[in-house]
């Protein structure tokens, strides 16, 4: 298997979470974004960023609102910055 040797970065944001597709588009671009502010921190890896829980349609009404991208914003922070502090699991196949 390759050695990863820089940061690879996928975004994930299911249907079933994100019912339109410019919140989803909206969540992805945030979550590319944000990760910007982290490569440098990163270990080489490579990553996958996936909506695992829905936003409430009712506190949260228009897909660009601002309080939407606060809380995205928020929580992609504090993601990645548990990810940098925190040491990569070795590889699953037993190498190096």
């Amino acid at each position: 298997m390759p050695k990863v040797v820089e940061v690879w970065l996928g975004a994930m944001v299911p249907k079933r979470w994100a019912k339109r597709a410019v919140t989803r588009n909206a969540i992805k671009r945030q979550i590319y974004t944000v990760s910007l502010e982290y490569e440098n921190a990163l270990p080489f890896a490579a990553y996958v960023v996936r909506l695992r829980a829905g936003f409430d349609r009712t506190r949260f009404i228009s897909a660009t609102s601002d309080a939407l991208n606060v809380v995205v914003r928020a929580e992609l922070q504090r993601l990645f910055a548990a990810t940098v502090t925190r040491p990569l699991a070795a590889p699953a196949n037993g190498g190096p």
